[in-house]
């Protein structure tokens, strides 16, 4: 090979090499201000009215608080109806999820082949359910931006443990909010799509009042509307249990 010939193939790999670590280091950085913005508060109280659409378009509604406190701990309790009311979940850290079912009057933990099932009739898994940071789960790459947002492409560290092969998330440029989340099962084919909307600013904090999560598969979304938020109200440590899990 001539030697100019080498050390313009030489430089041009050094300068790929370059952009790819680069741009993998830029993926890190984006992906850490998400979970920063999405865990700015030290805890949070908030009340959510669910609608549940099946492929018909009919409707049923329930209502759920969820209180967390940093980015791993997390108790959800639903309100109503009546023959949902009393079921809770709580997500600790290490994979550590537990779930309270009124009518068995125990608790039990989730197993790992259960955390890709439905999380009580919504379109949303144990698996999406749970508190976590993305970082500590997925490995980034950045995969474009245009003017407004940034687009990442998040592999899971632990693709056993999780019912994705990866997830897309386009994330708003000025306040690194997640608009868009697309995720992709074992197969590589889109699954299910969760798209956020009238986020506001409450107080330092940014929050989505609506969110809707899609199943691309059977054509049932969930739609998550807050009804009432709180931050910063010195939560106790001793709520994020299963003693209160049953109350």
């Amino acid at each position: 090979m001539n030697k100019n010939v080498f050390k313009i193939f030489v430089l041009l790999f050094a300068m790929f090499c370059w952009q790819n670590l680069n741009a993998q280091g830029n993926a890190v950085q984006i992906l850490e201000k998400v979970d920063d913005v999405m865990n700015a508060a030290h805890d949070q109280e908030v009340t959510v009215r669910i609608s549940i659409f099946d492929r018909r378009g009919n409707e049923s509604v329930r209502e759920l608080s969820m209180i967390q406190k940093g980015s791993d701990k997390r108790m959800i309790k639903f309100l109503s109806p009546a023959d949902q009311k009393g079921i809770a979940f709580l997500s600790l850290p290490n994979d550590n999820l537990t779930m309270y079912m009124p009518a068995f009057g125990r608790t039990r933990k989730v197993a790992g082949h259960v955390r890709n099932s439905k999380f009580a009739g919504t379109d949303y898994t144990y698996e999406d359910m749970e508190a976590k940071r993305y970082l500590d789960k997925y490995n980034p790459r950045l995969l474009g931006a245009d003017d407004e947002a940034y687009k990442l492409e998040l592999i899971p560290k632990d693709l056993e443990k999780s019912e994705y092969s990866k997830i897309h998330v386009t994330v708003r440029k000025s306040n690194f909010y997640p608009l868009i989340v697309e995720y992709f099962d074992k197969r590589g084919t889109a699954a299910k799509k969760l798209t956020s909307s009238d986020i506001r600013k409450i107080g330092e904090y940014y929050i989505a009042y609506r969110t809707t999560m899609e199943d691309l598969r059977s054509g049932t979304k969930t739609i998550m509307q807050i009804t009432n938020v709180r931050f910063d109200g010195n939560l106790s440590d001793d709520l994020f249990t299963e003693r209160y899990l049953t109350r």
